[in-house]
């Protein structure tokens, strides 16, 4: 009897064992990391510098792995970082009347209102009593926004101000390096987070990070004069940029495996304006899309040309 070998199924596994060993996404040089697109990144640093600049579109290696599977005909998630005043919500309404984007702006009524609570006056005028309960909540609306359907059929972008990841990854991580925040405060929502990215589908496909100078947004955050910012000081606005470019720019897999594209926040209003539509195609997938589109067709001649 002769045996038939089914070689578009056998296909994945050879590959796999072709490649065993070898790194196909990144190659560390001297201070860089260089994917095999030929692109460069600055590896990261222990202490990262506010004036260090790149506009480099990170590939990570791979996506944050779940067990949830992500639903393919999901609109383009991506999500707006940075870091206080460094922009966000400039960004979001750059694109928000654009067709097929819905944007979501940070909560920031329901942060001021828990059943009549002010959350974020409290946390900002006692970090170390109220900073526990107030990234607890905060996790739990990122959840909600994160998940939420869109209101459209048509739509093709959920753009967010930040992320539950950031939750997570920056803010979390900064409270208990900086000692706000118990290791037993700290061990209960990353608890809730695992819970969350292995039950729910919070996947995002791309991080647009405003990377700016602490210096710069300090100044910005005075100028805009909101109530709850008056305390904040630039101290802190130095560990959140540190906090950021850990979670961004390290290339760690445990913080982050989400791609990321790197804009200069520094620049005057009409600048940045100018690199939001330069890069208008990757922030809202088009490149993404267009190049699964690509894979897809190719995938299907190669079936076609193995079984007719």
């Amino acid at each position: 009897m002769v045996r038939k070998v089914h070689y578009f199924k056998k296909l994945p596994l050879l590959l796999k064992r072709l490649t065993a060993g070898c790194s196909l996404n990144l190659i560390k040089m001297e201070g860089v990391i260089t994917t095999m697109g030929g692109q460069k990144r600055p590896a990261a640093s222990i202490d990262p510098s506010p004036n260090k600049k790149t506009s480099f579109v990170g590939i990570s290696p791979m996506r944050e792995l779940t067990n949830v599977k992500t639903p393919v005909d999901r609109p383009f998630r991506v999500s707006v970082e940075g870091n206080i005043g460094a922009g966000k919500s400039t960004l979001i309404k750059y694109f928000q009347n654009m067709p097929g984007i819905e944007t979501y702006l940070e909560p920031l009524e329901w942060w001021r209102n828990v059943d009549g609570h002010n959350l974020l006056d409290l946390m900002y005028s006692d970090v170390h009593e109220w900073l526990r309960v107030f990234q607890t909540y905060v996790q739990l609306t990122r959840l909600k926004i994160q998940t939420s359907k869109p209101s459209s059929s048509s739509t093709t972008v959920q753009m967010f101000e930040r992320s539950i990841q950031n939750n997570r990854f920056c803010f979390l991580e900064q409270a208990y390096r900086s000692g706000y925040i118990h290791g037993a405060d700290y061990s209960v929502i990353d608890q809730w987070y695992r819970w969350i990215r292995a039950n729910e589908d919070i996947a995002l496909d791309l991080i647009v990070y405003l990377r700016s100078s602490p210096e710069t947004v300090y100044e910005r955050v005075k100028a805009r004069k909101r109530p709850e910012e008056n305390s904040l000081s630039l101290e802190y606005l130095k560990e959140l940029h540190d906090s950021h470019e850990r979670w961004l720019m390290s290339d760690d897999e445990r913080f982050n495996t989400i791609p990321v594209l790197v804009l200069d926040a520094d620049k005057t209003l009409d600048e940045i304006i100018e690199q939001y539509k330069q890069n208008e195609n990757k922030i809202l997938g088009y490149e993404k899309r267009k190049r699964q589109k690509v894979e897809a067709e190719e995938k299907a001649k190669v079936k076609k040309s193995l079984f007719g």
